[in-house]
C-alpha cells in the first residue's frame, strides 16, 4: 500500500471513529498526524492529554471500514477533502475554530464530497439561501429571483438540500446555469431526503455534495443541527427567504451569527406563519431587510469589495485570544522572534510557540530563519 493510500485510509477511519465534530480529535490529528492517531486509538494506547479520546472513540475504535468507505466513495465519484488537500476551504472554516466550545460547534475533521470544480473555490463565492421546508409559493417565488440574481453576478448558491427553500434554491440555481453546494446530514451516498435523489443527482453532475460524514451514515436529527453550521461557514453571507417561529432555518441563521457572516431576511405578510421568523429577525435588528438580489449582493460585498471574482479571504477578524495577540504582535514585513513577540504581545513564549503553530497550519504565518512572518498573498 503506497503511502499516500495508507494516510487516505488513515482519515478515513478517523472520519468515523467518533461523531463529529470533535475538537480533542482534530487536536490530536493536528499534533501527530492522521497517520499516528488513528494507529494510536485502535491500539487505545494515547498519550497525555490525549488520553481523554479514549471514551468517545470507544464504541467505534474497532470499526475500520475505511478501505470499504473510500471505495464506495470512488464508485460513486465522491472524493475525501482533508486539510491536507489544495481544495480544502481553510479561510472559509477557519471561523468555525473560535466556536470549538459551542456544542456541535468546531470545524469538520475532514469532508467527502462529490461533484467537479474546487470547493474551495466554491466555497469562496458562496451566498447561502435557506428557508422554511414548508415553504409556500411567496416564498419559492422570491428564492427563484434571488437565485437567478445571484447566478447572473458569479456567486455560489449554498444551501442544505431539504424540502422547502433549500431544494427551491438548488433547482432555481442549476436552471439558471449556476453552481449550488448542497450539505447534508448524512452519508454522501445517502439521498436524504428519498424523494430528491434527482435533485441530488443534478447538483453532483454539476455542482458540489459535501458532507463530514462517511458514506452509510444515516440522518438524524442532531446530525441536521450539526449541519447547520456548515453552512453558515461555507458561505459569504446568508439569507433566510423563510422561516416559522421555531425552525431549523433559524438555527443556521444563528449559526451566521455566531461566525460573523453577515444575514439578511426576506419579510413576509404578517399573516403568514412561514414568515414570523424572517419579520422577528428584521425587527430585532439581527438580519437585514433583503427584496431583491442586489440588496444580498451588497450584503456579502459591500462597496463592490471582494465577490466571485476576488482570492481567498483570510478571516483573521475570527483570531481570538493568544492566536489573535500574537498574529497582530508581528509586523506587516519582516521577521521576529518567538521572545520578541511573546513582549510585544504580553504573551508567554510557551504559549506563543504554540500559537505561531496554529497559525502556521492555517496559513496566517510562517517561519522565517530564526523568527516569523506574516504570510502575504
Amino acid at each position: 500500500m503506497s503511502t499516500d493510500e495508507t494516510t487516505r485510509r488513515a482519515w478515513a477511519y478517523l472520519s468515523r471513529v467518533v461523531e463529529p465534530p470533535h475538537t480533542g480529535l482534530r487536536d490530536f490529528v493536528e499534533t501527530e498526524g492522521p497517520e499516528a492517531a488513528a494507529a494510536a486509538i485502535r491500539a487505545r494506547r494515547l498519550p497525555a492529554p490525549y488520553d481523554a479520546l479514549l471514551g468517545p472513540t470507544q464504541a467505534r475504535a474497532e470499526i475500520d471500514t475505511a478501505a470499504q468507505d473510500l471505495e464506495t466513495a470512488a464508485r460513486l465519484g465522491v472524493r475525501l477533502v482533508t486539510p491536507e488537500d489544495e481544495e480544502w476551504p481553510g479561510w472559509q472554516l477557519w471561523s468555525l475554530r473560535a466556536a470549538d466550545t459551542v456544542e456541535r460547534g468546531g470545524p469538520p475533521l475532514a469532508l467527502w464530497v462529490r461533484g467537479p470544480g474546487n470547493l474551495a473555490d466554491a466555497a469562496t463565492a458562496g451566498i447561502g439561501v435557506i428557508g422554511a421546508r414548508n415553504s409556500t409559493s411567496y416564498g419559492e417565488y422570491v428564492t427563484g429571483q434571488l437565485v437567478g440574481g445571484l447566478v447572473e453576478g458569479g456567486w455560489t448558491v449554498v444551501s442544505g438540500g431539504a424540502f422547502g427553500i433549500d431544494g427551491t434554491a438548488h433547482r432555481a440555481c442549476l436552471g439558471s446555469g449556476g453552481t449550488t453546494i448542497a450539505v447534508m446530514a448524512c452519508g454522501i451516498d445517502v439521498d436524504y431526503p428519498s424523494a430528491h435523489s434527482a435533485l441530488f443527482a443534478a447538483i453532483a453532475r454539476d455542482g458540489l455534495i459535501v458532507s463530514e460524514y462517511p458514506p452509510g451514515t444515516t440522518a438524524a436529527r442532531h446530525r441536521f443541527l450539526t449541519r447547520n453550521r456548515l453552512v453558515a461557514a461555507l458561505s459569504t453571507a446568508v439569507v433566510v427567504v423563510e422561516a416559522g417561529r421555531r425552525s431549523g432555518a433559524a438555527n443556521t441563521a444563528a449559526w451566521a451569527r455566531k461566525l460573523g457572516r453577515p444575514l439578511g431576511a426576506v419579510p413576509g405578510p404578517v399573516t403568514s406563519a412561514m414568515s414570523v421568523g424572517c419579520n422577528r429577525m428584521i425587527a430585532d435588528e439581527q438580519a437585514a431587510l433583503i427584496t431583491g438580489a442586489a440588496a444580498l449582493i451588497s450584503l456579502a460585498a459591500p462597496d463592490g469589495e471582494g465577490g466571485p471574482n476576488r482570492g481567498p479571504v483570510r478571516t483573521t477578524d475570527a483570531l481570538a485570544g493568544d492566536r489573535q495577540l500574537v498574529y497582530e504582535a508581528i509586523p506587516a514585513r519582516g521577521a521576529i522572534t518567538a521572545d520578541e513577540i511573546a513582549v510585544n504581545a504580553g504573551v508567554g513564549v510557551t504559549a506563543v510557540m504554540a500559537a505561531l503553530a496554529m497559525l502556521e497550519v492555517d496559513g496566517f504565518v510562517a517561519a522565517v530563519g530564526d523568527g516569523w512572518a506574516i504570510v502575504r498573498d
